[in-house]
């Protein structure tokens, strides 16, 4: 037998299931689960790391806690050894430790090999003193062990390209030539995240050391779609429940609120679970052609986000046209030493966009502001602006840069709190609803929508939070501020709704 054939045979005949209507009884592994494991373990190459990706409720912690008894007290034990599993929680450490243990305690076998140690979440493999420690990222507990082989549970819920945790189990490795890391996760949410960038990573350098199987809706599917469910849940039809995750597409097609979260934990998909302020499907209402001659005949109104110095800094002007309809166009500005770098990190295609001419880059490593002042200039020259809406935060310093120029504006200072922001978030949607908007699908700005995520204060006030959001916003920051001047504009230039109907006499 192959090591991978003998991992397999040591779960199927010394592991229990663990709890459900089938506790106790011998486990037996789906042929996805087979797969992966075969192709891990019977790598020639010699795999240095596996990933699977599936979707929710296809026995991710069943698995990991088979293959880590293998490694205890199985064929993979090594005399001395460690072994880890980590966690981003402690429940969630406790959920693969309670499997494990379970396995063990409803297996006489597993009992005279395997003591546990409750307290520690840790287990003993007595016959070569192999030691396994359940991991968590909010405990102290990563540090000071050199584990040949760890496992990550969950990966996807790792936020940005970087984690500490993850970080100190990966170079605690460094003692042995042939650790193992398995990652067996759900998807993350975006592309920058560290789940998608080692998927990505794995699937565009085709080294022969990473086994990656990544089970996935396509993007585009519906949600009720019976082959996006089956694509996404390999187990559908053995122990993953078809009529649960039928309830819960059904519930995703009729509330639109509860699609994201579907498409990322039961499709698998690369989708935000949290709900951005305009859905990506009102949003494609709005990518007709701009009409230019809007800005050239009516009052224009505008926002502006300096946001950071090193980052991007969007400026949107908006103007009604003939069909009544409210007409967008945005500019965007970054620094040009941190373009290259800001794209990985972001995992956003700045360069290419510069080139389309999207975004202008600014010299230096930090937004030139004298350079945005003069840019704003020749973009205001000859039109009708009417107000234009600004983040107090760093203005004095353009402000400084336009002055020098004698170029005067109608800037108005807009609050970024709740207060000041929820008007505008309200007049923002209700024109995208009422299919009011046209933005041409700008790249940039399409982006920025996708990543705006809303905040709610305790009397239902909203705002867009840049510190939850996955990914720059500042270009609806930008245009939730233009639509807030527009608000506030308006309404003092018409009569009252009451004045028009002849209730109130002025």
């Amino acid at each position: 037998m192959t090591r991978g054939e003998k991992v397999i045979a040591f779960i199927e005949r010394f592991c229990p299931v663990p709890e459900g209507k089938l506790v106790g009884k011998p486990m037996r592994l789906d042929d996805f689960q087979k797969r992966f494991i075969l192709e891990v373990y019977d790598n020639p190459a010699g795999t240095t790391e596996g990933i699977l990706s599936i979707a929710r409720k296809n026995g991710k912690s069943g698995l990991i806690a088979g293959i880590m008894l293998a490694h205890i007290a199985g064929p993979e034990a090594r005399l001395n050894s460690q072994i880890v599993s980590g966690a981003r929680s402690r429940d969630q450490a406790a959920l693969v430790f309670g499997l494990a243990s379970k396995m063990v305690n409803l297996s006489p076998d597993l009992c005279r090999l395997v003591r546990i140690v409750p307290s520690g979440k840790r287990l003993i493999g007595l016959a070569k003193n192999v030691e396994y420690r359940a991991l968590a990222a909010d405990g102290q507990t990563a540090h000071g062990l050199s584990p040949v082989v760890a496992i990550f549970d969950e990966m996807g819920q790792v936020r940005g390209p970087q984690d500490d945790f993850v970080e100190a189990i990966e170079t605690a490795q460094g003692a042995y030539d042939d650790a193992l890391k398995l990652i067996i996760s759900t998807q993350a949410p975006t592309d920058g995240d560290m789940l998608s960038i080692r998927i990505d990573d794995a699937v565009r350098s085709r080294d022969p050391k990473i086994v990656c199987h990544v089970y996935a809706g396509e993007p585009d599917c519906d949600v009720l779609d019976p082959v996006a469910h089956a694509a996404a849940n390999p187990a559908l039809g053995t122990f993953r429940s078809a009529v649960e995750l039928q309830q819960a597409a059904e519930k995703a097609a009729r509330m639109p609120s509860f699609e994201n979260s579907f498409r990322n934990l039961y499709l698998n998909q690369r989708v935000n679970r949290f709900s951005p302020f305009i859905s990506p499907g009102v949003w494609a209402d709005g990518t007709d052609e701009v009409d230019e001659q809007a800005f050239l005949t009516g009052p224009v109104y505008g926002g502006l986000d300096l946001a950071e110095t090193t980052d991007l800094c969007a400026f949107v002007l908006i103007a009604r046209g003939a069909d009544g309809r409210w007409n967008v166009k945005a500019w965007f500005w970054k620094p040009e030493r941190t373009l290259v770098d800001h794209a990985k990190r972001d995992r956003v295609p700045y360069d290419v966009w510069v080139k389309r001419g999207l975004i202008e880059t600014t010299p230096g490593v930090a937004v030139d502001y004298e350079f945005v002042a003069v840019k704003i200039a020749q973009i205001c020259a000859g039109l009708n602006i009417a107000k234009l809406g600004f983040d107090r935060y760093r203005f004095k310093t353009l402000e400084a840069q336009l002055q020098k120029l004698g170029v005067v504006l109608p800037f108005e200072p807009f609050g970024q709190g709740h207060v000041s922001m929820a008007p505008a978030m309200d007049v923002t949607e209700i024109a995208f609803l009422n299919k009011q908007m046209r933005h041409g699908a700008h790249p940039v700005m399409t982006m920025c929508a996708a990543n705006a995520v809303v905040e709610k204060n305790a009397a239902g006030d909203r705002k867009l939070n840049k510190a939850k959001s996955t990914g720059r916003i500042d270009g609806m920051v930008a245009l939730v501020m233009a639509m807030g001047m527009v608000a506030l504009d308006e309404p003092a230039k018409q009569p009252s709704v009451y004045a028009r109907r002849g209730v109130l006499r002025i």
